[in-house]
């Protein structure tokens, strides 16, 4: 437990939590801050950019070993045990309808590219090693989820929804080829190409100056978070608590998982936090295709208002004080 505070405490101290912080109140005090929604995008692109390059070096040094192939069974797994139970639990605890249901679960089985790279930050900060392939297996689990949590829409639903069907095509493009995913693995791909020469030329953009870009993110981030505030009384107290309840459950299993391949304590947090993400990019996108009718005023406002500022703030230090109780 002490442990746990004291890493809490760290997290909580560094600029980019704090500017996260900053940007949040920012909102509620309705400060006329304003980071134009086109700076945004650059600043995503940067990341997906950078985390997919690296970890396609990484590879280049190390080769491809028997780690990435079990890190590519675990992302499977993980990408469709937790959309699963996340859709039970809202099913016969929560009582939703199948719609919503599949909508929220979607999100909760897919990831956050922003959680993912606040992970990696404070893995640097504990000088803790982990595998560049990381990325691409973040990168992989965008998409099992999203169709899995569909898949059991029809399953529960005792009529087909005739708008997955029509359209079928335009969901696949959406989950396998958004702009996350091409970057993720394209980075990646052009990454194990170059190895550590192309890294030495492109060093001073792409590794240098990457936590204080993600500082200005963070920023931006808050300031998004705090404008879903007005819709809490939308969301209810179940689907609150759900929102927090969901990526400790999804965590502690990832970990647990984890050890029975006896992967690094690095490479163990990544997935913890991982599975106890939630998207807000790429899963909305997909849910307006196939599930139109699911309430948007759930899922974002879960993944982005509650789920996503617990995570980064106290999720991760969390996730990564089990890691060491369990061993």
């Amino acid at each position: 437990m002490t442990g746990f505070i004291s890493d809490a405490l760290q997290n909580l101290a560094t600029p980019m939590i704090l500017f996260f912080v900053l940007g949040f109140i920012s909102t509620i005090i309705k400060s006329d801050i304003e980071i134009p929604q086109a700076i945004s995008k650059v600043l995503a692109i940067y990341f997906m950019i950078a985390i997919g390059f690296k970890g396609g070096v990484e590879i280049n040094k190390t080769g491809i070993d028997n780690g990435l192939y079990d890190s590519i069974l675990i992302s499977v797994l993980i990408g469709v045990i937790t959309p699963l139970i996340a859709f039970l639990i809202l099913k016969y605890i929560g009582h939703l309808d199948n719609v919503n249901c599949g909508a929220i679960s979607a999100h909760y089985g897919s990831v956050s590219v922003v959680t993912f790279v606040t992970a990696i930050s404070f893995l640097n900060s504990k000088t803790i090693d982990y595998n560049g392939f990381m990325a691409g297996m973040m990168a992989l689990m965008e998409s099992p989820a999203i169709f899995v949590s569909i898949l059991l829409v029809r399953i529960f639903s005792s009529e087909k929804i005739s708008t997955l069907k029509s359209n079928y095509i335009d969901l696949l493009k959406e989950s396998l080829f958004n702009s996350s995913v091409v970057l993720l693995f394209g980075s990646l791909v052009i990454g194990m190409i170059v190895g550590e020469k192309g890294m030495i030329t492109v060093k001073p953009f792409l590794v240098d100056p990457f936590n204080g870009v993600l500082t200005l993110f963070l920023l931006d981030m808050g300031m998004i978070a705090g404008q879903r505030i007005s819709e809490f009384k939308k969301v209810g107290i179940f689907l609150s608590c759900f929102a927090i309840v969901m990526p400790l459950i999804s965590a502690t299993g990832s970990v647990l998982l984890c050890s029975m391949f006896q992967l690094s304590i690095g490479d163990t947090l990544l997935f913890s936090v991982l599975a106890a993400s939630s998207s807000y990019i790429a899963a909305p996108a997909a849910v307006r295709i196939a599930l139109p009718k699911a309430n948007p005023a759930y899922y974002i406002t879960m993944s982005l208002a509650i789920t996503f500022p617990f995570n980064i703030m106290f999720g991760i230090p969390l996730y990564f004080s089990i890691i060491n109780y369990l061993g």
